[in-house]
């Protein structure tokens, strides 16, 4: 799970009783971020991700950089000036604005790409050309979904959310604080990306970078087939391809799957090397919510190396996350994952629950919010 939905099910690090609105709306948060998980499902379901309360956060997680850059402008260097258009954001009048981007590259129209934010009693569903932009009231669990109808398309032609083709954010957003992220610990649907600019100047970008918004989607379904190991490729393939690229629990990783035991043999290395007497994970190395440094050490093929944790599953080393050249070194490891952290702002992303350890997953989190830009992609 991403750092907001996992909030559902365990302790987090911060209380959302402040906020009691549950919302159907996705975010990134600005500042920094650690530690954390996603959990999804289809459109209009429960919330992942950036469930935080309002008022804190803390840096990001993945195959990027070394270490979390410093606070401040953070973003994708490749993306051209008019990539991220800012103008014509009207002031807001609830805690801050939405602006909706249209970066398909030409292949879809503006009402052909909707939005979706569902809150107590507020249920907003408008394609960018009716509606460009949202003025965001504090929420808490909140996702806003995203959704492809094109021209013609019968399943979605009278309730665009029946597309197969969709995608969300998260966030909990307080009256004067942003926490979010993007996710891809279920799926990746529709290329997604965040550029949250607050008062004091800081402004950050997550998700997709801008080389993957460039290329067809075609090209990104072939180049994950193409950067992982067999046994990852059925998750970009039929029945789940065109529609979505899914985690590997969903592709053969789960109980009963073919490769349901792919990291038994270092989940043993690393239970050994540390003498960690906690019960051991199950397949797809699932069971580990309690102990979020031990699942991020599974799927990143790190730790087996004695003093890294102690018999409890602590970590020992607090040096075993500031180097990311280090993570999915060999097999096994998450190489799902790996490849949204390659393609990701930053190198930051989401890939599978706690995969904010270590400070580079997409969760921000800023004081004094003013406007969000969401690019939707194809």
């Amino acid at each position: 799970m991403s750092k907001l939905s996992r909030v559902a099910w365990r302790p987090a690090r911060f209380v959302l009783a402040a906020f009691p609105i549950a919302a159907t709306l996705a975010i990134s948060a600005c500042g920094s971020s650690d530690g954390g998980d996603s959990a999804s499902v289809g459109p209009g379901g429960g919330t992942t991700g950036a469930t935080d309360d309002a008022g804190a956060g803390t840096g990001p997680t993945g195959n990027g950089p070394s270490s979390a850059p410093d606070a401040g402008t953070k973003g994708d260097a490749a993306a051209p000036a008019d990539f991220w258009d800012s103008s014509n954001v009207p002031p807001a009048q609830n805690v801050m604005v939405f602006r909706f981007l249209n970066r398909s590259n030409g292949v879809l129209a503006d009402d052909e790409i909707f939005w979706q934010f569902k809150s107590g009693a507020i249920n907003e569903l408008h394609s960018i050309a009716q509606q460009p932009t949202y003025d965001m009231p504090a929420n808490a669990s909140g996702r806003m979904y995203f959704y492809v109808c094109r021209k013609g398309d019968a399943t979605c032609a009278s309730d665009p959310s029946k597309t197969k083709y969709y995608d969300f954010i998260e966030h909990t957003i307080g009256p004067a604080q942003y926490n979010g992220n993007t996710t891809r610990v279920d799926a990746f649907g529709l290329k997604l990306a965040l550029k949250l600019h607050c008062a004091d100047g800081f402004e950050q970008a997550v998700g997709e970078d801008y080389e993957t918004f460039a290329e067809s989607r075609e090209a990104t379904f072939a180049k994950f087939l193409a950067e992982v190991p067999d046994e990852f490729k059925a998750a970009a393939e039929p029945p789940f391809a065109p529609y979505r690229i899914v985690q590997p629990g969903a592709a053969g990783f789960d109980k009963g799957g073919a490769h349901a035991q792919y990291y038994a043999d270092f989940v043993d290395q690393l239970w050994a090397a540390n003498g960690i007497t906690v019960p051991k994970p199950g397949p797809n190395g699932d069971g580990l919510g309690a102990f979020p440094d031990l699942s991020a050490a599974i799927y990143r093929h790190v730790g087996a190396k004695a003093g890294t944790f102690d018999a409890a599953g602590k970590l020992l080393d607090k040096n075993l996350w500031k180097d990311s050249s280090t993570f999915y070194s060999s097999p096994p490891a998450n190489y799902y994952a790996r490849f949204w952290h390659t393609h990701g702002i930053d190198g930051r992303a989401y890939g599978f629950p706690y995969d904010d350890v270590g400070s580079y997953s997409t969760y921000i989190s800023h004081k004094n919010p003013e406007y969000m830009l969401v690019a939707v992609g194809w």
